[in-house]
Parts: structure tokens; sequence; C-alpha cells
């Protein structure tokens, strides 16, 4: 057990305290750009607001790949801690920083050549499709940037640092927040880019994240020096990466990915259902940030003691989180269906916008708690190498319910089957998560038991 694995220590209820405290004001940050975007955007029309929500899955999409690298870097750095074995954490954090950066040019690339045949396979029309680029090939070219961010990222969480991780992500919001109405709408005499914009305030924060990001690793155990890679094996770490990398980016981008069929589905529903849909979308997305947060601090605990072998800690850690989801879930979905129309007012004036707004709210919210388990769930099974079994989990949740059940139920039930289908889904993915990750844990500790005891 290495001495830098300090989540393998001390109280566990007082490990998840301190590092998703951290988390959620990071994520709540990230996700306050997501509504000042929107407010700011609301004011140009609706037509950019719709527009926005065409966007919006595919830039959640894309952040998500990236998530999934960040796991992915996470989680071979908190099991080399948890083994003791310091070099080679450090050589696959050089590695995986370098490793995401190249992704995001990749993925930036692609992305730029392919804007109009995704957009209109998402049904978004031609009217709105210029709007939508405005956005979208800035967004493209920038994504490199993001990558990076997400990597450096992963450094720091893989080592416990959950505050430093926080800060980061403070740093990139407070550039969007100062940026937003400047670029968005224009001020101090300067017109404003529009949709555009938002963009280019979203790529100016990633920049100055990364900057602090490197600031915040110089002063940890594990440095950044680029030239260590060259003693590390390319094959091994990319391989130890990508197996959990791999099924952890398109686990979180298939929750994305099945919105925006969500939205295309919606799109013969008219403007106005796009429309709130997309801006209830951006104010859930915030209300489930201590979900998010603690989805995100769970890795490194699980990794660690896992690393370690501190199954049984491992396993009360997730009993906690999973009491947690439950009742916070519960509880803010009493609050949005209580305030949903008071709440839809802040996004536009527009009445059938905020009728679909407020219909979304009413029947989505009651799945929170089934979300929180099964992306905490993720969490767990990415950090001990269970990948595969998590992206089979979300995969079903999304294909399997999702999807067939708006498709099927669109034609009699209107808008009302897309928000059913999000509610279905996450109470099902919910339940399979508490069961498949209790059976892991659960099988790992009897194998632990099983053990002669060395002497």
């Amino acid at each position: 057990m290495s001495e830098t694995a300090k989540l393998t220590r001390g109280s566990i209820r007082g490990h998840l305290v301190t590092q998703t405290l951290p988390m959620i004001i990071g994520v709540a940050a990230i996700m306050s750009v997501g509504l000042i975007d929107a407010y700011f955007i609301g004011q140009l029309g609706a037509a950019e607001l719709a527009a926005v929500s065409f966007i919006f899955p595919i830039t959640i999409a894309l952040s998500s790949l990236g998530v999934g690298v960040m796991v992915g870097i996470n989680s071979v750095i908190s099991r080399a801690l948890g083994e003791g074995d310091i070099d080679r954490a450090e050589r696959r954090a050089n590695f995986g920083a370098v490793f995401a950066l190249g992704i995001g040019v990749v993925l930036g690339l692609v992305l730029f050549a392919l804007l109009g045949p995704l957009f209109r396979l998402m049904q978004a029309s031609e009217a709105l499709m210029p709007l939508i680029f405005e956005y979208m090939q800035p967004f493209a070219l920038g994504l490199p940037v993001l990558l990076l961010q997400m990597g450096l990222g992963g450094v720091l969480r893989g080592q416990g640092e959950a505050r430093h991780v926080s800060m980061i992500s403070i740093t990139y919001a407070t550039v969007n927040w100062v940026l937003d109405p400047v670029l968005i709408t224009g001020a101090f005499g300067f017109e404003g880019f529009g949709v555009a914009g938002a963009a280019y305030a979203s790529i100016t924060g990633y920049a100055v994240a990364c900057l602090i990001a490197l600031v915040f690793i110089g002063r940890t155990p594990l440095s950044i020096n680029p030239t260590s890679i060259r003693e590390c094996n390319l094959g091994a770490s990319s391989r130890a990466i990508m197996r959990v990398a791999g099924p952890a980016a398109f686990s979180n981008a298939i929750n994305p990915i099945g919105l925006s069929v969500l939205t295309a589905l919606l799109a013969s529903q008219g403007e106005a259902a796009v429309a709130g849909f997309g801006a209830a979308g951006r104010l859930q997305s915030f209300a489930v940030v201590p979900l998010l947060g603690l989805s995100g601090s769970i890795g490194a605990i699980i990794g660690q003691n896992w690393g370690a072998g501190r199954v049984d800690r491992a396993r009360r850690a997730m009993v906690w989180a999973g009491g947690f989801c439950i009742l916070y879930g519960l509880a803010i979905a009493v609050i949005l269906f209580a305030f949903g129309d008071w709440l839809a007012d802040f996004f536009t004036d527009n009445p059938a916008v905020i009728d679909e707004f407020s219909r979304y709210l009413a029947i989505s919210v009651w799945g929170y708690a089934g979300f929180g388990l099964l992306i905490v769930g993720n969490g767990a099974l990415n950090a001990v190498d269970h990948a595969p079994l998590a992206l089979a989990q979300s995969a079903a949740r999304v294909f399997l319910v999702m999807l067939p059940f708006g498709w099927i139920l669109r034609a009699s039930w209107g808008a009302d089957a897309i928000y059913a289908a999000e509610l279905v889904a996450n109470l099902a993915g919910g339940a399979l998560a508490a069961f498949v990750v209790w059976k892991v844990l659960g099988g790992a500790r009897e194998k632990t038991l099983a053990l002669p005891t060395k002497r």
C-alpha cells in the first residue's frame, strides 16, 4: 500500500465528503456555463435557443468522450498508487495527458468535416443550420484543448486531488461567466458574435483551465514531464488506459446520444417542444450536479482501495454513495416538480416553450435517484477495471428502454412519450446498476475472504 494512496486510510464517509464536495462545486461551475449560455442565447430569440437545443446533446456527447479518457487515466493512476508503484503512475500520467490531446485533435477534425450530415440526421431544419454552424465550427477546432483539460484532470483525480480539480472547473466557468455576455449579446460598445460567442468563450475557458491544471500538477508527487514517455511501454499504457477509457467514453456518451435521438423524435412535435426540452435539460443537468460530483469522486476512492486489496472499504463506500443518490434524487425531484413554471420564466417568455419546459420537468424528475445510482455505479465499475459492464448497463438503459419506449408511444402520447421514456430508463438503469455493482464488489469480497492467510 502506497503512502501516497491517502484514500486507503481514514474514514470512508469522511473521504466521500471531502472528495465529493469539491467535485460538486466544480461540476456546478461547469453546468452553470450551460445555464448562462442558454440565458444569453435565449435573449437572441427562439430560433437561436432551438439551435442550441440541437447542439447541446452533441457537445455533451463529445465532452463525455473526454470524461471517458479522464476516467481511464484516473483508473490506472489510482490503482498504481494503491499498489505502491509510483513510477508507473507517473509514466502513465504523462502518457495519458499526451494521449488525451491526440484524441482531441482527431475528434475535432472528424467533427468539423461531418457537421452537415450529423445535424441533418438529427432533423435540424435548414433555417437553423447556419446558427448551428456558427457555434459548432469553432467548437470543433477547440476540441483538442477540451480533451487536454480532461486528461490533466484525470491525473489530479487519480491522486485524490478533488479540490484542485474543482478549482480548475471554477476557473473555466469564471472565464465563461465574464466572456459570455460580451461575446454573445455584446457589451461596452462591442456588438458580440451571437451564438458563436458562446463557443469562443468556452474555448478560452478550456485554455486557461489547462494552464491552471499544469500549475497544480506541478505541486503533486506526479509531475508532468512528457520526456518520461520515452521510458513508458506505449502499448501497455495505451491498452491499460483504453481498456477503461474506451468503454467509459462510450458509456458516458450513450446518454447524450440517446438524448440526441429523442431530440430528433421530438422535432416532429414542433420547435417549441425542442426549445422547451433543451432549456429544461440544461436546468436538469444543473440539478443533478451533486450526483455527477459523487460519480466523479467515487472512482479514486474505489480505485485506491481496490488496488490496495481493501475491498471491504470499497463496498462500504458504495453503500453510502447509493443511499445519498436515493435521498438527494427524491428531494430535488420534489423541488423541481413544485417550481417548474417559475423556473421556465428565466429562459423564455414564450408560452408554448414554457408549457413544454414544465411538462418535461413534471414527468422526468422522478427518475433522478435512478440516474444517480447508474452514474455512480459506472464510476465504481470503471475504477475496478470493469468498464465493459458499465458500458453494457448504460447501453441497455438507452437502447433497450429509453429509445424503444419513446419511439413506440410517440404517436399516441406526443411529446410526453419522450419525457416518460427518460423517466422509465432512469429507473430501470438505476436498479440494474445497483444490482451489478453489488455483485461485482460482493464477489471480490468473497474471493478475498477465501484466500489462505499469509504468514
